[in-house]
């Protein structure tokens, strides 16, 4: 198997958008993943009769398959980027509230009696208190759903978006492979430095966990 690099220098313009687009529809997904995620979490965390509910809602939304579920949107949204990026948030759940539920249940009941003891409010404590200490397995789920939300961007393309899942099916349809290892090593590519761009972003934000060190 060959590659012509030659291909890759004359669509240069193309891997640079196919990449930004694979790469803002993963992220995206798992920003809105977040931002639903947390509330659900906070919720299991504290009404333990939800806990159990929501957690395997999660689970049960994690075993439709991703093209499935485009599909299923389809009526919805239609061949659209919100199609992509619903189905992708929706995969990130499973992970995201899991990992949030986890890193809220290491917090130390003494730590949040000591804050309930100086008089401080519950939603200042959550904020302040319990989501800082729980950052650190928070952000390991973050990372698991970002690179799993990378790699499954390319399923879109079946639905006409999927960033530089394009290139496979190209690659597919003519007998080319040099579409598809580029887009392979570049899908590789993305999901090594956003992992590492989100490990250097949890470094910054747990200067404690750096002091204790």
């Amino acid at each position: 198997m060959t590659i012509d690099w030659s291909w890759i220098g004359d669509h240069t313009d193309d891997l640079t958008s196919l990449t930004f687009s694979h790469l803002q529809a993963a992220l995206t997904a798992v920003f809105l993943g977040l931002l639903v995620s947390l509330p659900l979490a906070v919720v299991a965390h504290r009404v333990r009769p939800l806990r159990g509910f929501l957690l395997g809602l999660s689970n049960v939304l994690f075993t439709i398959p991703s093209i499935a579920i485009f599909v299923l949107l389809l009526p919805i949204s239609g061949l659209t980027r919100t199609t992509t990026v619903i189905g992708l948030t929706v995969y990130t759940l499973v992970v995201l509230l899991r990992n949030t539920v986890e890193g809220l249940d290491s917090v130390p009941a003494k730590t949040k009696e000591a804050a309930k003891a100086m008089g401080t409010r519950p939603l200042r404590t959550l904020l302040t208190v319990e989501l800082p200490l729980a950052l650190p397995v928070i952000m390991a789920g973050v990372r698991i759903a970002t690179v799993m939300s990378i790699s499954l961007v390319s399923v879109a393309t079946y639905i006409g978006d999927g960033g530089l899942g394009q290139l496979f099916t190209d690659g597919f349809q003519r007998d080319f492979p040099t579409p598809v290892i580029v887009g392979v090593v570049l899908t590789l590519l993305l999901a090594v430095v956003a992992d590492a761009a989100l490990v250097a972003l949890q470094y910054v934000l747990t200067p404690w966990k750096r002091r204790r060190a």
